[in-house]
């Protein structure tokens, strides 16, 4: 008698499995990107980021780092404090100085990192940074001030995904609050109190405009200070002040 073998179902993940395979093969350079890529994508706070449109953070990597590198001497304070309760124009000092295109870039905003790139290289050494307010988030929340390939390709991902998945006033508002002032002080209320004795909301346009001149460099200026530093970028920042406009209306 004869016996017909049995004719089980095709194993779809099998075959497609072979098909990378076979690609993978052929295309060893871009599969190996593509690969990375896949890596990169799912090492990142993928299912973080979508909270902070309504949720707002108590630690972030960056305060993490600090207190480590204090050997655990003291742990950084933050006090959240909401967009509304802090002076418009600091907001506007801020950007003025840190990302001007802030509401129309999505992210990147890649004519002033070609700039920068292109200056820094002229010059021989990083005189200009070319991160946005979202890449800055991006690393403050979940990343460290450490400098590599990898460590800038994940921020990179984190700042689309920021900017696809929550509004810019939630970027805005979290920015705010997490960056860092000064030794162990993270965020416009705990700077606010420690450097003026004053809520965010009190702050003057001159106390805005110092505020935001030192956020390059916190742990090297502190912005009620007269260093040549703080008042001229404050005089900058002042002078460009008039030129942005909050959540504009598209």
């Amino acid at each position: 008698m004869h016996i017909s073998k049995l004719q089980f179902p095709e194993n779809e993940l099998a075959v497609l499995f072979s098909k990378f395979l076979f690609y993978a093969e052929k295309r060893k350079t871009q599969s190996l990107f593509l690969y990375a890529l896949f890596i990169l994508y799912f090492s990142i706070p993928s299912f973080q980021i979508p909270l902070l449109e309504f949720s707002h953070f108590r630690l972030t990597s960056l305060m993490e780092q600090r207190a480590i590198q204090h050997g655990l001497l003291f742990y950084p304070k933050q006090s959240w404090v909401s967009i509304d309760d802090v002076n418009p124009k600091l907001l506007k000092a801020i950007l003025a100085l840190e990302d001007g295109a802030f509401f129309t870039h999505k992210g990147i905003d890649w004519e002033q990192l070609n700039k920068s790139l292109k200056a820094n290289k002229r010059r021989g050494r990083v005189i200009r940074g070319g991160s946005t307010i979202t890449m800055q988030l991006s690393k403050n929340l979940y990343l460290t001030t450490e400098r590599n390939v990898l460590r800038k390709a994940k921020e990179m991902l984190i700042t689309f995904r920021m900017e696809k998945e929550i509004s810019k006033r939630a970027i805005l508002q979290n920015y705010i609050n997490a960056v860092e002032w000064g030794h162990g002080i993270f965020g416009v209320k705990e700077a606010s109190e420690k450097y003026f004795s004053k809520e965010p909301k009190d702050l003057t346009t001159n106390e805005c405009a110092r505020l935001a001149a030192v956020i390059p460099s916190p742990l090297e200026h502190a912005p009620n200070t007269n260093s040549r530093y703080v008042l001229r970028r404050a005089a900058i920042s002042m002078a460009r002040m008039n030129d942005i406009i909050l959540f504009p209306k598209h």
